[in-house]
């Protein structure tokens, strides 16, 4: 008898110490820093930073996040430019041309083939029509032809 007037009393304890908890306030935070980060006010004045100013110009030479700096435009002298002048800063070793077979064939091979002959899968089913091949020799394709068609597109 005596084990249950404890443990009845043990869950009037609990039970009143649980329901005092207003639902329109938050709960107490053990970490406040995990909920509520220290954050900085564009254009604020803090010590932390070089001359005191959170909002600094951009360092000289750095490339805007999703941008990259390609000189030639989207015309048919900048295509005619990049033809020309254009030229591949990537070796050419065994590991790259390995590489580039990959993406090749998860990227180009659908539309231009295997063998780049313009007969990929999309081709011989009809569903793109017009690819043309690689390997005509009148298109004269270099290296800065692939890069500004494939930067731009053609025919946009």
């Amino acid at each position: 008898m005596k084990n249950i007037v404890q443990i009845a009393l043990m869950g009037v304890v609990v039970a009143l110490a649980s329901s005092c908890q207003s639902k329109g306030k938050p709960n107490y935070q053990y970490m406040p820093n995990m909920y509520q980060e220290v954050s900085y006010e564009a254009y604020g004045n803090y010590d932390v930073f070089p001359n005191g100013m959170e909002a600094m110009v951009p360092a000289e030479g750095s490339v805007s996040r999703g941008w990259m700096p390609y000189e030639y435009e989207d015309n048919r002298e900048g295509y005619e430019a990049a033809k020309a002048n254009l030229k591949n800063p990537i070796p050419f070793t065994e590991d790259n041309v390995n590489k580039g077979k990959a993406l090749f064939t998860t990227y180009c091979a659908v539309c231009h083939g295997d063998e780049g002959n313009g007969k990929g899968i999309l081709a011989q089913r009809e569903k793109i029509l017009g690819i043309p091949a690689y390997n005509d020799e009148g298109r004269a394709i270099t290296e800065g032809s692939v890069y500004h068609v494939t930067y731009y597109g053609i025919n946009n």
